[in-house]
């Protein structure tokens, strides 16, 4: 199988390469979880991340922000000592000040996704990239997400960080056009 570049041969990454990166998301918790993941992995590589992601899921209640604002001190201090996730007190707390955040949002559109996508028109954006040198780190559109989304209070959402989000939750496909996935993703349109 043609892959990008940037997977290696670990079954959990070419099965998150294969199955998941790229493919348009609607589901407000999981795009909840893939931005909180995302600013997690500000730092590190995204497969240490994602090697932790289960860990994850059970350390913030499967990322239901409704029980995550609830988080208390010890339940802080709980996830400090959590050798599951990355123990850094801004990441974690990034995701309680998230949680908030995100819940007004859907108050305010009714729903994260329809906030998220309106971004790209509420359709992916599919780009024709022939090597990974072409993929951009960031882009206007991962600009005024990141301006807009730290308005609304929330933390580590960085436009690199905004831009890998697109990636990921299928806002654009930059899989390069020799991936067989490519092809795939482009007739979810």
């Amino acid at each position: 199988m043609n892959r990008c570049g940037w997977v290696n041969q670990d079954p959990i990454y070419l099965d998150y390469h294969d199955h998941e990166w790229g493919v348009p998301v609607y589901d407000d918790r999981l795009l909840f979880e893939f931005l909180n993941l995302e600013g997690a992995q500000a730092g590190l590589s995204w497969y240490t991340i994602l090697k932790k992601r289960d860990n994850y899921r059970k350390a913030f209640d499967n990322f239901e922000a409704k029980k995550i604002i609830t988080y208390d001190e010890k339940k802080i201090d709980e996830l400090l000592h959590n050798e599951g996730i990355v123990r850094n007190k801004l990441k974690i707390n990034a995701v309680i000040t998230n949680a908030k955040a995100f819940l007004k949002v859907v108050d305010e559109f009714g729903s994260f996704r329809d906030y998220v996508w309106s971004f790209v028109g509420g359709k992916p954006i599919q780009n024709h990239f022939n090597d990974l040198s072409e993929v951009p780190a960031t882009t206007e559109i991962s600009d005024k997400m990141s301006k807009d989304l730290k308005k609304r209070g929330f933390k580590f959402v960085g436009s690199t960080i905004c831009y890998s989000f697109m990636q990921a939750a299928g806002l654009v496909n930059d899989h390069v056009v020799t991936c067989d996935c490519y092809k795939k993703i482009h007739s979810l349109k």
